[in-house]
């Protein structure tokens, strides 16, 4: 804990009720940070604030956020202010994905100009509004701070079925570079995290991997076994504390010279 010198510091966990974004707020609670969980999600964001609060001695406050919707990030903002008097710390992690054929020939599994325009909204949009509202308190603060943009290994790679998903997590990387060279002057750190194939979250619900399964010819007990092992150099899953341990490493002083990058977390898989 003392290692990071997180103790203190306050971090907004966007998408913080479950899944990764859960992970990431017992990871940052764990070594002292205060977490402030914005997540569309009412039931789970009450349920990861009183899991932490009964882990943990900290302090830990919800708010119901819609990271496509500029008031109520705004909204997000005020409330880590009123509760902690500054922030430090983003990590951009609400996102969603809707695997999609660009055309299906039997017509079960299309893209949908409703399902893009879904995907984009939330994967793109929503980081600019939360980063914008977070670096404008961190610049004006004069203490500098750290924003972290969750994007993928399929930003690199593209992901059969998931084309829409894939391009806005390769905007994540540009967003992160331009934000970076725009933001360091102010002390302000942006870097990105790359995830590959990981334990089961939200975005691995049976009906998303019914749909990937499909739009990649194969089916569940294939995809599945493609998760394990077929397409990861280290043979496995990764695991959710996993990425959660580089987000509280890459918010830290420890990493003060990364800045303007994206670390892949993928166990070494480079194709989808």
């Amino acid at each position: 804990m003392g290692w990071l010198n997180l103790e203190g510091k306050i971090a907004i966990v966007t998408g913080g009720a479950c899944g990764l974004g859960r992970a990431v707020c017992e990871g940052l609670a764990e070594v002292g940070a205060k977490v402030v969980v914005a997540d569309v999600n009412t039931e789970g964001t009450q349920k990861v604030v009183a899991d932490l609060k009964e882990k943990f001695d900290g302090n830990y406050i919800v708010t119901m956020t819609d990271v496509t919707n500029k008031a109520s990030v705004e909204a997000m903002i005020k409330t880590a202010l009123d509760a902690f008097g500054s922030i430090d710390i983003l990590v951009n992690n609400a996102g969603i994905n809707i695997p999609r054929l660009l055309v299906d020939p039997a017509g079960k599994e299309e893209l949908t100009e409703e399902i893009w325009d879904k995907v984009v909204l939330v994967n793109q949009k929503g980081f600019f509004l939360c980063a914008q509202a977070a670096a404008r308190v961190m610049i004006q603060s004069g203490k500098g701070g750290v924003i972290i943009n969750m994007a993928s290994e399929s930003g690199t790679e593209g992901s059969e079925g998931q084309s829409v998903y894939a391009a806005t997590k390769a905007a994540v990387y540009n967003l992160t570079r331009s934000w970076a060279k725009e933001l360091g002057k102010y002390n302000v750190r942006v870097v990105g995290l790359a995830p590959g194939i990981l334990e089961v979250t939200a975005l691995r619900s049976d009906e998303y991997e019914r749909a990937l399964a499909y739009t990649r010819g194969i089916t569940i007990e294939e995809l599945r076994r493609c998760y394990r092992e077929a397409s990861i150099p280290l043979g496995r899953s990764g695991k959710l504390s996993e990425v959660a341990n580089t987000v509280c490493f890459l918010a830290s002083d420890r990493a003060g010279y990364i800045h303007g990058t994206v670390v892949n977390v993928s166990g070494g898989k480079s194709r989808a």
